[in-house]
């Protein structure tokens, strides 16, 4: 059998027909992954508390011949005290667009898995959390080899633009986080 299972944060997950999602998942072992979520949209699926966003979980998916398919889920962390702020949710979300746009698929990157779970505990655990978002941007950056330390001297750099170029979009989590700032 083709089962195996995979320790992931769901960064993203959009409907499919009419009970799927598609789940973008950042794992350990494979980096970006998306797993189809069949029935989990229904009422009654079990799985569906376990692949909410920002939700650190323990996988169980079939290899077939097109995209993974989601058997089981497990829960490790729910991050629930980031879901119950929403200063703190936008800020999860801006991290979540930032790993799924600049992230390749299916290429595994432990560095980035680990920075991914230290920013989200930071966000879970302290109030002010905007210059340690500055920081992930850059950390994010340098370790998927966009920036080097000879940009910041330029005295006109800007992060922001800077990463809407890399991924020729605008960021749209940026546009709620002015709310805030």
């Amino acid at each position: 059998m083709r089962l195996h299972k995979i320790e992931g944060f769901v960064i993203k997950r959009n409907n499919f027909n009419e009970a799927d999602r598609i789940l973008t998942v950042f794992t350990k072992q494979s980096g970006k992954v998306k797993i189809k979520a069949a029935g989990v949209r229904r009422i009654a699926s079990r799985r569906s508390p376990h692949v909410e966003l920002l939700n650190l979980s323990l996988l169980t998916v079939y290899q077939g011949r097109n995209i993974p398919t989601l058997i089981e889920a497990e829960t490790i962390e729910s991050f629930s005290d980031i879901k119950k702020n929403l200063k703190k949710v936008g800020f999860a979300y801006h991290i979540c667009e930032l790993i799924d746009k600049l992230c390749a698929e299916n290429q595994e990157n432990r560095a980035v898995f680990n920075l991914l779970m230290d920013i989200l505990t930071k966000l879970a655990k302290e109030d002010n959390i905007e210059a340690t978002i500055d920081k992930f941007e850059i950390n994010l950056l340098s370790l998927l080899g966009f920036y080097t330390s000879s940009q910041s001297l330029i005295p006109s750099f800007n992060i922001s633009s800077f990463i809407e170029n890399i991924t020729e979009r605008k960021l749209k989590s940026r546009q709620f986080l002015s709310k805030f700032l």
